[in-house]
């Protein structure tokens, strides 16, 4: 029976270590944006935990191994898993002046090393409470880590398609942290008299309890401006009141704001996108690659378009049709990945927009030269595709290596940028075409510049369109699927909206 726990107890362990590095991506991402250097710090700092918990747990256990011992190293991450949901916060705040690159490593640690270190340490630990002599340490210690890896996949597979998605990210944390406790109090009875083993789980037990019911809340609070908040398979999606304006978040990112009145969006870069409605001499047949809050989309039904809306996530589609207004006559909606609908769908559109980029991440396989070859397939004649990026500069390599990209299968190539300071974050929209531009898109009427105008999108259409120009292609990037830097690209621009994301939910209470 005691080996079938220790069996047991390494399974548990191997499950706790991958759920915690998952979990970790959901517990940060909304603040920092689940990118690519998010995920290099968490896989570092799980890494080096574990490799600290092997050696310190197999010196420990040439020392002096027993099963109670053991049974407190598990428990003593258990509790600290348990406390990450109360930490997060507090710890979040205190690194933030450390610059963000420097914060994600930091909280990485302070939350997840301590527990991670301590399960590190069971499976060496475990090997020498199991080995009776030397003759079988290299079958026991196989038996062991595959065991501790069998319970990490299946606990990966669980975390990601199951338990995240239903569970939430605060209660999974609670529940990992109560799994551990109670395992390791349940191996105290094999050490231990009945009393103190009854005493062991009842403690366990009472802790657990404690961690439920105070647990932080991770709901949604509209009083606090909080309308709504759930947990897809691809990210943590919120709905937030502030200042007058309605706001989906996707990982902490703003994706839409609009009037919750009148669902008119404040988003510049939306009304920039409308331009490329206007060099049709009538509506046509649109593609939407990327619905977020349906801002977009509803601009185009208003405008007589005939919609194709494709997102991958089904939380962001239940999200736009209840708090922001879409309509199912505004369009016909898919549930799948942008670049699968177009291997799958044959049908022609005289305008593909492509929307599916945040700042913390670009999915690189929408921007390749086979998927812009794709695209052309699907697009009319006289079509023009449409990409909205968000870029540091106005001349990015970003931007000057997609629109290189875009010029191998479209003959014109043009930026239009929403902000008007050439060195200051903001979007830039590309329009791509085999046809020209310049005469087919009617330029707005420049009118007195009132204080209305200058809030209005006829502005944001004037700003863009004056400011207009061709990328530079020379020195850009052809972008392949076999080599793509836009991860790290876009980690840069992370960069810098993160900390303009901070600052304007400096006030809010979002429960990060």
């Amino acid at each position: 029976m005691r080996k079938v726990y220790l069996f047991l107890l390494v399974f548990i362990s191997g499950a706790a270590v991958l759920a915690v590095e998952i979990l970790g991506t959901r517990m940060l991402g909304p603040f920092y944006g689940v990118s690519l250097f998010l995920w290099s710090a968490l896989i570092s700092v799980t890494l080096v935990a574990l490799s600290i918990g092997y050696a310190v747990g197999g010196r420990l256990a040439d020392s002096n191994a027993t099963l109670s011992r053991l049974c407190i190293f598990v428990a003593a991450a258990g509790l600290w898993v348990l406390l990450t949901p109360w930490l997060r916060g507090l710890v979040l705040v205190t690194t933030e002046s450390l610059g963000l690159r420097a914060a994600v490593l930091v909280t990485a640690l302070v939350l997840f090393a301590p527990p991670l270190t301590l399960l590190g340490m069971v499976s060496p630990y475990a090997i020498r409470i199991m080995v009776p002599s030397l003759k079988v340490i290299g079958r026991t210690a196989g038996d062991l880590y595959a065991c501790s890896t069998v319970g990490s996949v299946i606990s990966a597979l669980a975390t990601g398609f199951i338990l995240i998605p239903n569970v939430g990210v605060v209660r999974l944390a609670v529940l990992i942290g109560v799994v551990l406790v109670l395992t390791a109090a349940t191996g105290l009875a094999f050490e231990n008299s009945r009393k103190a083993t009854v005493s062991a789980i009842a403690i366990g037990l009472l802790l657990s309890a404690v961690a439920l019911v105070t647990m932080p809340s991770n709901e949604a609070d509209p009083d606090k401006g909080l309308i709504a908040i759930e947990q897809s398979p691809f990210a943590e999606i919120r709905v937030v009141d502030m200042s007058g304006k309605r706001h989906l978040l996707i990982d902490g990112g703003v994706h839409t704001i609009v009037d919750p009145l009148t669902w008119e969006s404040h988003l510049a870069y939306s009304a920039v996108v409308d331009l490329a409605g206007e060099s049709f001499d009538e509506p046509g047949s649109l593609l939407l690659v990327g619905l977020g809050g349906g801002a977009i989309a509803k601009n185009f039904a208003r405008a007589g378009w005939s919609l194709d809306a494709v997102e991958i996530d089904p939380v962001v589609i239940d999200m736009a049709q209840e708090y922001f207004g879409l309509k199912q006559t505004d369009g016909t909606l898919y549930e799948m990945d942008g670049r699968q609908f177009l291997l799958q769908n044959s049908n022609h559109y005289d305008l593909i927009v492509m929307d599916a980029f945040g700042s913390s991440s670009i999915p690189f396989h929408l921007v390749t030269k086979e998927s812009f070859e794709l695209i052309k397939a699907r697009l009319s004649s006289d079509g023009l595709l449409v990409i909205n990026l968000e870029s540091r500069k106005w001349r990015s390599l970003l931007v000057r290596s997609i629109a290189a990209t875009l010029a191998q299968h479209f003959s014109n190539v043009l930026a239009l940028p929403v902000e008007s300071d050439p060195e200051a974050l903001g979007n830039v929209i590309l329009i791509a075409s085999n046809r020209g531009l310049a005469e087919r898109v009617a330029m707005p009427q420049w009118q007195i510049p009132s204080r209305e105008y200058l809030k209005s999108p006829d502005y944001r259409r004037d700003l863009a369109w004056d400011n207009r120009f061709e990328p530079e292609i020379a020195d850009g990037q052809v972008l392949t699927d076999d080599l793509n830097p836009v991860d790290i690209w876009a980690e840069a621009v992370n960069l810098t909206a993160r900390q303009g994301l901070h600052a304007y939910f400096k006030n809010s209470d979002l429960n990060w």
